[in-house]
């Protein structure tokens, strides 16, 4: 099979932002996850511990999406502020009424991104908050001069403010979030963003609209003609369940699932392109110029939790399948670039579609980390068109940037092999990088016992001649390959 890439052609910047993260206070996601505090004995500056700190750095996570979820909706900032010994312990009611102590507020969040050098995407409470909570938050947030919480912040040891870069205003307002109607989110919506304060004219907050819950196209159609003129964004969430199944129904395992379920697994990940293509349509016809972004903040592989834990802790082990569903999707945006403007996977550490796993001292990456990490050359990079027959189980991406060519190509036929070859019309003359991330069985996956089952391994199927590439695809493969 052979594709012709257009390499002359600019297309679409690919937003570095499509690679963004999530954690929620969820599990032992942020907990055990990214936050350990300052008295643990696992290695950690000002309680983030550094080897998921470095784990992370690594794949230049370029924002990070915080506190929730579900859990945004019954956050009081207030608890989360000041001498830790003093702050407000709560039950998180969503996630398994485990005691939230609060260890983990605004500032933890900010020393976290610094330490990342990831920008922030903070979800108001609109939920079970007031206007007034959200206002004195961004004024703590970013207010410069003197304010009452502004001076409450330097009390509490940050003198200069944070930036607060994206804002999001209400987060499944359909369902957890409020069972609103998608008019009344409107309305609500308009109302909540007008008291957004905006302390640094030159870099306004980008204000972020609860979108809609899959195919909920209604939902898509009200916001925008009610309130879209009042937002920055919208946001849409989608997951890959194997079985389609919600509720208390059976979503399928991470693990020792029949080869059924790989195919289906499959088919759910590529209807992210139905899903972003059919809202991408609603949106222009209310905003042709594309000036609202589709921020596709929650999406991933959910299955059922693993055997032994919380089930309110959405733990779940990371295959070869996930690396699949993973490469599939950042496909999807990549050729959506035009208006997905922003992605964060769910979640971080140990929560569903993790980058990382952690038990205690030990720290695991998953077969989604090496694809996150494959995929880099692609942030902020110009779309290279391809045009040539559709390759069955076949996805491919491509991008330029500083003069230098990337292909990224999943073949996702659990069985099978591809040879694929790309027609280029510009002249390389050396191929600088080629990895591949691939497994033997359709649930290989790495353990605290066996960390490196499935790695990002050096790629030796890509060959270059006559401005031509070929590539040998192994079954169950991702490979990325760039060339000079």
């Amino acid at each position: 099979m052979t594709i012709e890439l257009l390499t002359n052609k600019k297309g679409n910047k690919i937003s570095k932002y499509i690679y963004g993260q999530f954690s929620e206070h969820l599990g032992r996601g942020i907990y055990e996850g990214l936050y350990v505090g300052e008295d643990s004995k696992i290695p950690n500056v000002n309680g983030m511990r550094t080897d998921v700190v470095e784990a992370l750095k690594q794949i230049h996570v370029p924002v990070l999406r915080w506190p929730g979820g579900l859990f945004a909706d019954t956050y009081h900032w207030k608890d989360g502020v000041g001498p830790k010994e003093g702050r407000k312990k709560i039950v998180n009611t969503n996630w398994g009424d485990v005691t939230e102590d609060n260890s983990f507020g605004t500032h933890e969040y900010f020393e976290l991104l610094r330490q990342l050098g990831a920008d922030s995407y903070v979800a108001a409470n609109m939920g079970s908050g007031t206007i007034q909570e959200m206002a004195e938050w961004v004024e703590y947030m970013t207010m410069e001069g003197e304010s009452p919480m502004a001076n409450w912040r330097r009390e509490n040891g940050q003198n200069d403010p944070w930036k607060l870069k994206f804002f999001g205003i209400g987060n499944e307002s359909w369902g957890g979030g409020g069972n609103m109607r998608p008019e009344y989110y409107s309305d609500l919506y308009r109302q909540y963003q007008a008291f957004v304060p905006q302390y640094n004219k030159d870099e306004p907050i980008v204000k972020v609209a609860c979108g809609p819950n899959e195919d909920d196209y209604e939902w898509t159609d009200k916001i925008m003609s009610i309130a879209g003129e009042f937002l920055d964004a919208i946001s849409l969430h989608y997951y890959d369940l194997p079985t389609n199944t919600w509720g208390d129904g059976n979503k399928g395992d991470a693990t020792g699932f029949p080869e059924s379920q790989w195919d289906s697994t499959m088919v759910n990940a590529k209807k992210m392109d139905e899903l972003v293509t059919k809202h991408s349509t609603i949106m222009d016809k209310y905003d042709p110029d594309k000036r609202v972004s589709l921020f596709v903040d929650e999406w991933g592989m959910w299955t059922n939790s693993e055997p032994g834990t919380n089930p309110g802790f959405l733990y779940q082990q990371n295959t070869i399948r996930d690396a699949m569903v993973a490469a599939i999707t950042l496909n999807i945006f990549h050729k959506h670039s035009d208006r997905v403007r922003m992605a964060n996977i769910a979640q971080t550490v140990n929560v569903l579609q993790a980058m990382i796993l952690t038990d205690g001292e030990k720290m695991i990456k998953t077969p989604t980390y090496y694809v996150f990490d494959m995929y880099q050359k692609h942030m902020d990079a110009d779309l290279v068109e391809g045009f040539g027959e559709e390759i069955e189980n076949v996805s491919y991406t491509a991008s330029i940037k500083n003069g230098e060519l990337t292909v990224s190509i999943v073949n996702y036929d659990k069985d099978k092999s591809q040879d694929i070859e790309f027609d280029l019309d510009n002249k390389y003359s050396d191929i600088v990088y080629s990895k591949v991330v691939t497994a033997d069985k359709i649930d290989s996956h790495n353990t605290f016992d066996n960390p490196d089952v499935v790695t990002e391994q050096d790629f030796d199927g890509a060959e270059l001649s006559n401005n031509k590439v070929s590539v040998k695809m192994a079954p169950k493969s991702v490979v990325t390959i760039t060339l000079k």
